[in-house]
């Protein structure tokens, strides 16, 4: 009975709060979804291409006021109470979302001021401008979430399941800038090694995510994430090395190479980002073998 008891306890204070819309939390998520949306538009009424980078941005731009808009609705009718009590953090998945939301729009803001903006690209300019001011929303987000309110995550906003999210962004990121190698078999090889760990990446972190779904696995998941990042170091270091070696031997940088347009500079992209994750495996691998700063030692 006292199970009962708590579930009703808990549904009765599922109730409609719009008031929440006119808290500074709230205001904030109107504010991030606006923005979004007014740069979305923009973005659109500019024009861009079929480039990766221009696919990125736009879905960037709908993604993340997508799911601010489903926490605000969330909130609003106090379901998070429910979501809390029977599956998930809600506090520990709102800051992480933040967290994730400040990634992307920031490395979007900086990739489209790179390859759309110029100093006779005024409108160019202005989009760069309100892409950069959705950043700074959900920076301020985190900073309110983390150092004002103080909220302790249980693992998407703390080190384990940010570390996570790193490494998935960074894979990303990988994956919207690979190009010339379609003709290389090593390079193939490549691809493939970057592809294996990601879509592994985004069930970690749902299952961590919901702890019902955790408790249900038929196997221990610390352990699985263990043989996961081994592997994770292992293919990364393949492409830490391969890559650089079959796309810059004998191929320097053109004289005229600049940034936005240059395919040497995207493939030195990929290259930077490569030891960016593998840094970022290692770090997680070992933090995971010693048990320290929240992560648990398998």
């Amino acid at each position: 009975m006292g199970i009962v008891n708590d579930v009703k306890d808990t549904l009765s204070k599922a109730v409609f709060n719009p008031s929440s819309l006119m808290s500074g939390r709230g205001g904030l998520h109107m504010a991030q979804i606006v923005l979004c949306l007014v740069t979305f538009v923009l973005g659109m009424f500019r024009g861009g291409s079929s480039h990766t980078y221009w696919i990125y941005a736009v879905f960037t731009w709908a993604f993340c006021p997508a799911m601010t808009l489903f926490i605000t609705i969330i909130e609003m009718f106090g379901l998070d109470i429910i979501l809390n009590m029977f599956c998930m953090d809600w506090g520990d998945f709102t800051t992480g979302m933040a967290m994730s939301s400040s990634l992307m729009t920031i490395s979007v803001a900086i990739t489209y001021a790179n390859f759309y903006a110029c100093l006779k690209c005024l409108y160019g300019w202005i989009v760069s401008v309100f892409a950069f001011l959705c950043g700074l929303l959900y920076i301020l987000e985190v900073v309110k979430d983390k150092f004002l309110d103080k909220k302790k995550g249980s693992y998407l906003a703390a080190l384990p399941g940010f570390f996570k999210v790193l490494e998935a962004f960074v894979s990303c990121m990988i994956f919207i800038s690979l190009t010339g190698y379609r003709d290389k078999p090593a390079l193939i090889l490549c691809v493939v090694a970057y592809i294996i760990p990601f879509p592994i990446l985004p069930v970690i972190i749902a299952t961590n995510i919901f702890k019902k779904l955790k408790n249900c696995l038929p196997f221990n998941l610390d352990r699985f994430v263990f043989i996961f990042l081994v592997i994770s170091v292992v293919l990364y270091i393949f492409t830490a090395i391969m890559w650089p070696i079959f796309t810059f031997r004998h191929n320097p940088r053109p004289s005229d190479c600049p940034p936005s347009f240059c395919i040497w500079a995207i493939q030195f992209m990929v290259a930077f980002f490569t030891y960016v994750n593998l840094i970022l495996f290692t770090v997680d691998l070992v933090f995971t073998l010693l048990g320290i700063c929240g992560f648990k030692r398998t």
